[in-house]
């Protein structure tokens, strides 16, 4: 990425990170094995998951994400999960939030 960090939005930022992090747990082979979801989950987004301690718990999600079938979660795979938590999430930073 060509630009200079002082340019890049909140947003952009935000992205930027969620690319890394999955690199960081996903190494070259961009690709997650359970193993590898599991600690990015429980290090990563333990403030919004609780951490999966349950074998069944780690399955369950696994196959849920792995919508190809190759039994690994690739980037947009594992956006499908970023997708979910932080819609779940929103309304817990927005304040007097009140569904219609």
């Amino acid at each position: 990425m060509q630009k200079s960090k002082d340019n890049v939005s909140d947003l952009e930022g935000s992205m930027i990170t969620i690319i890394r992090v999955f690199h960081k747990y996903s190494g070259q082979k961009c690709k997650l094995r359970k193993a590898e979801l599991k600690a990015l989950i429980n290090n990563e987004m333990n403030h919004f998951i609780m951490n999966i301690q349950e074998n069944d718990t780690l399955d369950e999600l696994f196959t849920d994400l792995d919508q190809n079938g190759d039994l690994e979660i690739d980037f947009q795979e594992f956006i499908a999960l970023i997708a979910m938590v932080t819609s779940t999430c929103h309304e817990l930073f927005i304040p007097n939030y009140h569904q219609h």
